[in-house]
C-alpha cells in the first residue's frame, strides 16, 4: 500500500496526463507532482540515447539516501527511466504505474537532438 501522498500524487498525475498538451512540459509537470505532491526529495526522468541514460526534467534537489529507478517501456524497449530519491518501498507500485502512464510521453527524449530540457 502507497503512502497517502504518492496517491494524492498519482491523482495530480492523472489529471496531468488526461489535459495533455507538449510532452515535456507534461514531463516536467509529473516529476514536479512527485517530488511536491509525494515528497519525494527529487524526481527525474532520464531518457535512453545512445544506450545511455540522459537526464531530462527533474524537479527537486538529489537526496543522500536511495534512489528508486523504475524502467520506462514502449512497445517492448526500454526508453527512459523514472528515478526518485526518498521512495519507500510501499510506494514502488505506485511510481511503476507512473512508469506505465508517462510512456508514451518519453518518445519525445529520442527527438531532443542534444538540446537540454
Amino acid at each position: 500500500m502507497s503512502t497517502p501522498s504518492a496517491t494524492a500524487a498519482l491523482e495530480a498525475i492523472e489529471a496531468i496526463l488526461d489535459r495533455g498538451g507538449d510532452a515535456d512540459d507534461v514531463l516536467r509537470r509529473v516529476v514536479a507532482a512527485l517530488h511536491e505532491r509525494a515528497g519525494y526529495a527529487w524526481a527525474g526522468i532520464l531518457f535512453v540515447e545512445e544506450d545511455e541514460l540522459v537526464l531530462g526534467p527533474e524537479a527537486g534537489n538529489p537526496g543522500e539516501g536511495a534512489r528508486t529507478s523504475l524502467p520506462v517501456s514502449w512497445q517492448g524497449a526500454r526508453i527512459a527511466e523514472l528515478a526518485v530519491d526518498g521512495a519507500p518501498a510501499a510506494d514502488r507500485p505506485l511510481l511503476e504505474r507512473v512508469a506505465r502512464l508517462v510512456s508514451g510521453h518519453c518518445l519525445v527524449g529520442w527527438d531532443t537532438g542534444g538540446e537540454p530540457w
